[in-house]
């Protein structure tokens, strides 16, 4: 008999997982449903999920002070919801494991019988630790920034180091616990993405403007002896850090911090500069961890997951530095992951299953409806409708066309895979430009490539690696390539990839393949099918108003094989 286990994670990416017997049937990110970036309290999702399948288990992650308590019964609201769709339902409340929930996650989706998993994060759980062991002694107290676990079946998921930050903590080390009262790895990070004039949560635009940059002798470090350089960066955690900037006059920034973000004109080198410098320094201290998580566990199978897991630049970093091992990089390393890591911890600990399963995509979130689509297009006049083949998609994207492509399930994650897609041309000179001017993003934003798999290595260096399926890796375009997809090919001469066989997703392989065959190019530019600011769409409706609110006349339909398009 079934038995379905419902997780989700409360806190900003917020998600819902659902696992039966051990196979993933749904993961939502509640910014698809509610459509609100980085939504958290995934109440739309966690509908979705009960009006759609029998719950029998469910379990809560985040911290127990999201969970609050409702007038009358005493529950927590997410409970309480579960329970008025099936009052027998076991609930278990897996508050404050944060790192856990990641570590779970990048572990039973790698494949790996055992790995060590190192997660670096911005601010997980909060916990309290004597440094006596006199009775009512003095205590220390942080949030979960750096963790090494050593994991295997059915739930061996054991801390190995685990390293916690406050301002305030009291600094402390008993070998395998460290607390710290300074900025560490992400929060470092945070701080200079906000000094960029950015949320602080936006680190990919730090990352993608960080080539831009050089070695500048007028930044101080940002981390000293492995330790956040306290003069140069204050921590305000759970949330954020700050650069003290007015203590250094070269970074003293003066006007809008953001005025520089749709004007290349406008920007200052230090900025550059900047973006170089803590991409440079934090991951080099990511690839000690790693180091530290290979040497004390004795496993050349590294699984790694928590914010910093999302920096594709630091990603190809390791592969190039450790050849040696196995690594496998969560590909929803963000918050939201961590619900179906606790699913699937769920699962294991109820079946006692030792049997090692490989993410094999994350096309999971709901499938899509067509059954609405003459009624939608009833109320937008100037959009029309028609058959279409894969070829005619092939020549649209020749002609230099913005096609956006909805197929299928939407992906989990930030990254676009081919089912909610904008694409175009990679060899247009300047094709970055006009997607980033018709998407509303920044000026210095790079875009990926979606590559067919059996002709990656013609065209990148995939540091050995057979495939890149979640487009994970920022690699390098081989030399004699660079002149011909100058619009996927970033100011340093990488391109974040990904690779695609028919396995994988057959309407995109088929339509890369068609426009390969048209121009000898096994690639296509792709991109999030999103404006600036909004999440990724997720139904019909969500990608026609998309449509209809931007400059891109096309969206193609392949599981029907229709298009939309502008008169």
């Amino acid at each position: 008999m079934d038995y379905n286990i419902l997780a989700i994670n409360p806190g900003h990416n917020g998600s819902t997982a659902l696992v039966s017997n051990g196979e993933i049937l749904f993961y939502g990110e509640e910014e698809r449903f509610s459509h609100m970036k980085y939504d958290g309290n995934p109440y739309k999702s966690m509908l979705y999920a009960l009006m759609n399948y029998k719950i029998d288990e469910f379990v809560i992650g985040g911290t127990n002070e999201q969970y609050g308590q409702l007038p009358w019964t005493g529950e927590d609201s997410y409970s309480a919801l579960v329970r008025k769709f099936n009052p027998k339902v076991k609930i278990t409340k897996m508050g404050n494991r944060h790192h856990f929930g990641h570590a779970a996650n990048a572990f039973y989706n790698s494949g790996f019988k055992t790995a060590a998993a190192v997660i670096v994060d911005g601010s997980g759980s909060f916990h309290t630790e004597p440094i006596s062991q006199e009775p009512n002694g003095p205590v220390t107290s942080g949030y979960e920034t750096e963790s090494i676990f050593l994991c295997g079946y059915p739930t061996e998921i054991t801390p190995v180091y685990k390293r916690y930050a406050d301002g305030n903590s009291i600094t402390y080390s008993n070998g395998v616990k460290e607390f710290d009262d300074t900025v560490t790895i992400t929060k470092a990070y945070e701080a200079v993405t906000n000094y960029l004039g950015f949320h602080f949560i936006e680190g990919g635009k730090t990352m993608g403007l960080s080539p831009y940059g050089q070695q500048d002798e007028n930044i101080p470090p940002f981390f000293i002896q492995g330790k956040g350089n306290k003069n140069l960066l204050r921590p305000q955690y759970p949330a954020g850090a700050i650069v003290d900037e007015f203590r250094f006059p070269y970074l003293i920034r003066h006007g809008d911090p953001a005025a520089w973000h749709n004007d290349e004109t406008m920007i200052d080198d230090k900025l550059k500069n900047m973006a170089w410098h803590i991409q440079q320094e934090t991951q080099q201290l990511v690839a000690r961890l790693i180091r530290k998580a290979a040497d004390e566990t004795a496993e050349k199978n590294i699984v790694i997951s928590g914010g910093y897991g999302l920096n594709c630049v630091a990603n190809y970093f390791y592969k190039k530095t450790f050849p040696n091992l196995n690594i496998y990089i969560d590909p929803l390393s963000h918050d939201g992951g961590t619900a179906l890591g606790l699913a699937l911890l769920a699962w294991h600990s109820q079946s006692g299953s030792t049997t090692p399963n490989k993410l094999k995509n994350v096309y999971l979130s709901s499938p899509p409806d067509y059954n609405d689509i003459d009624k939608i297009l009833e109320e937008m006049p100037k959009l029309k409708i028609k058959d279409v083949t894969v070829e005619d998609i092939a020549q649209l994207l020749v002609k230099e066309n913005i096609v956006t492509l909805f197929s299928g399930r939407a992906e989990g994650g930030p990254r676009a895979l081919g089912n909610r897609s904008i694409l175009f041309d990679p060899r247009v000179l300047d094709g970055k430009d006009k997607v980033n001017k018709v998407k509303g993003r920044e000026w210095f934003r790079p875009f990926a490539g979606s590559v067919l798999k059996e002709h990656a290595d013609e065209w990148f260096d995939m540091a050995g690696m057979d495939e890149s399926p979640f487009m994970m890796y920022a690699v390098d375009v081989l030399p004699e390539k660079l002149a011909i997809i100058p619009s996927i090919t970033h100011v340093d001469g990488t391109c974040r990839v990904q690779t695609v066989s028919k396995e994988d997703n057959k309407n995109y392989y088929n339509l890369i393949k068609a426009f390969h065959d048209k121009t000898g190019v096994p690639i296509l530019f792709n991109t999030s099918f999103n404006l600036a600011g909004d999440p990724l769409v997720e139904t019909v409706l969500d990608a026609v108003d998309t449509l209809e609110r931007s400059e891109i006349k096309y969206l193609y339909l392949p599981d029907i094989g229709k298009l939309i398009y502008k008169k």
